[in-house]
């Protein structure tokens, strides 16, 4: 139960996230990098529909086909985000419109049309979720066709910024280009930060005393390898770990204090697959 309790609150948060970054920022600005959100922005210049309202209406509609086409199992996992994103663009638009930018520094709102939706796309792809969006159609591409989706919606994301640059002004175009160009970045990189690892290998002595702090103080395991010092001949032994970052300061403490002739090998990962770590 706390598990689901806890994934149902990080795939809200983000959602929410998202909204406060497209709304308050990339709609305000007429930025027009994003998939759906971006094409709301030129329709709503062009007609009387907002930005919210039309990205609520074509993310229902892309939600309607999934289910059709992709089944029960994919509404399941993107139907919740989908409509609270649409629903909270709305709520947004009606409970506080926006006539201007929060502000007159075009980017500092740049940064934060970037790093809010990143950073909300990031923890849905983290817990294998979306938004839905253009995720809809890249699923029914994948599904039916060999088309290579990634290029497919970076071309159609360039296509619509493109457009941008006649229906505003090159200003904005270029803006448009610069988040576009940052944001598939910034995704990878927050992705990266949230499953950040540090990755063991301690040639020492005795790793009875190293295994023991693991077992009992960090409730992590390690593997042991005997190996022999190439320099001095001697019998050594290998313990290899994998600890998030606050285990990883208290062992490095935990063996300078100990055993301190101990020769510690520290890597990132980002990609650890395992008991604890992440399921296959």
């Amino acid at each position: 139960m706390n598990e689901k309790i806890k994934h149902f609150s990080l795939l809200t948060g983000s959602t929410l996230i998202m909204a406060v970054g497209t709304y308050f920022f990339k709609f305000t600005n007429n930025f027009t990098f994003g998939g759906i959100t971006g094409l709301a922005v030129l329709v709503a210049d062009k007609t009387n529909i907002s930005a919210s309202d039309f990205s609520f209406i074509v993310n229902m509609l892309l939600l309607a086909l999934g289910f059709v086409v992709l089944g029960r199992k994919f509404a399941a996992k993107t139907a919740y985000c989908s409509i609270l994103l649409s629903v909270a663009l709305s709520f947004l638009s009606r409970v506080c419109p926006m006539e201007h930018p929060l502000t007159d520094q075009t980017m500092l709102e740049l940064c934060f049309a970037i790093a809010l939706p990143a950073l909300g796309s990031a923890i849905l792809f983290n817990i294998g979720s979306s938004s839905g969006g253009t995720d809809i159609i890249a699923m029914i591409l994948k599904k039916y066709s060999s088309f290579d989706i990634g290029k497919a919606l970076l071309v159609t994301d360039i296509m619509i910024t493109v457009a941008g640059c006649f229906v505003f002004n090159i200003e904005t175009g270029l803006y448009s280009f610069l988040g576009l160009a940052v944001r598939s970045f910034m995704i990878d990189n927050f992705i990266e930060s949230f499953n950040l690892s540090k990755y063991f290998n301690v040639v020492c002595d005795n790793p009875d005393d190293i295994c023991d702090f693991l077992v009992h103080d960090l409730n992590r395991s390690a593997t042991v390898v005997h190996a022999q010092g190439a320099f001095s001949g001697k019998d050594k032994y290998i313990v290899l770990t994998a600890l998030n970052r606050p285990q990883a300061v208290r062992l490095r403490n935990y063996i300078k204090e100990n055993q301190p002739t101990a020769f510690i090998l520290i890597s990132n990962t980002s990609e650890i697959i395992g008991k604890g770590f992440h399921n296959v």
